[in-house]
């Protein structure tokens, strides 16, 4: 919580009232140190009071009017309250004072023309939601100051647990029902089981349905037996009868004819990652691999990586007049080469020679 920009040199000192003045002041201890060192005398976020007097976190004085005291300490109301983690609403007067400003402000609104117009706006204000839209605005972005935080703690803890739990799974499922009753009225379906049956008869996944809706492609894995029980029924259904059903679309768009020769095409000769692989069908990269291990596909871990330093290897070997990186490099090192020469002939790095001279690491499984 941040203080206000004045430095401890800078900002005047506390005035201390000499003998005779102060009457009432209460010497307390220092509570704590703000971060630029300024000392403060009640606990931050709470203000202290006897019912008659509020206590300074400045300087430690019980006074009737903290709000009037602060000047004398070159602070504004809204820097105390930003500083000490006080809401920004909340009175630094005691009741009694707050009693003669009220009567003082009544007579005012009787006998000034002003003050009354001005009540009378404020209250229209107040009336439209004008008022409460400002202070939103005002106050987004603004972190909570710590006696919120204590309240919000308060409220929590009086409320018991299963109850609390219950109120948020409530709150959940009201919020996925709002989700799924905008996705349906989007794409004009009366509700989402409808919109998500007949996308999946036609051929398209859980996944691809969820982009399409403008969701986390995992939503409708996630939600959908919450949100449409009956179309989470017939994803389960369709799913057993046609494992490779949502597979349809993006392996006709690609020119094959079954799952197996799209994925045998594309992780085993053109060397695509399994993400990669999900991407291009819309699918959820378990969904690939679960369609590898169904096909007798070994995946390949990296593949684009791997592809890419088994050719650089050969392209290095070849240019060197070698059937192998691990031949040349034995070559060399037979015929009293050092690896600084070896990797100047080669144009490689000396690390990347001797992980080649131990020979070919062994395959990660799949």
């Amino acid at each position: 919580m941040s203080a206000p920009s004045a430095s401890p040199a800078t900002r005047p000192a506390p005035p201390w009232p000499g003998p005779g003045r102060g009457r009432g002041r209460a010497v307390r201890p220092v509570a704590g140190n703000l971060p630029d060192g300024t000392a403060f005398f009640a606990p931050i976020g709470v203000v202290v009071t006897d019912d008659a007097r509020i206590v300074c976190h400045l300087c430690g004085r019980s006074l009737r009017s903290v709000t009037a005291h602060l000047s004398a300490h070159g602070w504004t109301k809204e820097q105390y309250c930003e500083a000490f983690g006080l809401e920004r609403g909340q009175p630094l007067e005691g009741p009694e004072t707050r009693k003669l400003r009220a009567a003082a402000l009544a007579a005012r609104l009787v006998f000034e023309p002003a003050v009354r117009e001005g009540s009378a706006a404020g209250r229209a204000r107040a009336r439209s939601g004008e008022l409460a839209r400002d202070a939103a605005a005002a106050a987004r972005g603004r972190p909570f100051p710590e006696q919120r935080r204590a309240k919000a703690r308060q409220a929590r803890a009086a409320v018991p647990a299963g109850l609390l739990a219950q109120a948020n799974r409530d709150r959940a499922v009201r919020r996925l029902a709002q989700v799924a009753a905008r996705v349906a009225a989007d794409h004009g379906y009366p509700d989402l089981q409808a919109f998500v049956t007949a996308r999946l008869r036609a051929g398209a996944s859980l996944a691809a349905i969820s982009r399409e809706a403008g969701l986390h492609k995992d939503w409708l894995s996630r939600h959908l037996y919450l949100a449409g029980p009956e179309a989470a029924a017939a994803a389960r259904a369709l799913a057993s009868r046609r494992p490779d059903a949502a597979w349809a679309p993006a392996v006709r768009g690609a020119g094959f004819t079954d799952v197996a020769r799209f994925l045998a095409e594309r992780h085993l000769v053109q060397h695509r990652t399994v993400n990669a692989i999900a991407a291009e069908a819309g699918v959820s990269h378990h969904a690939v691999e679960s369609a590898l291990r169904r096909h007798g596909l070994a995946r390949i871990a990296h593949a684009g990586k791997r592809h890419a330093a088994r050719r650089r290897a050969s392209e290095v070997a070849a240019s060197m007049g070698f059937a192998s990186v691990t031949e040349y490099v034995a070559r060399r090192r037979a015929a009293g080469w050092t690896w600084q020469a070896i990797s100047a002939e080669s144009g490689q790095p000396q690390t990347w020679l001797r992980r080649h001279a131990a020979g070919p690491s062994p395959a990660r499984p799949g």
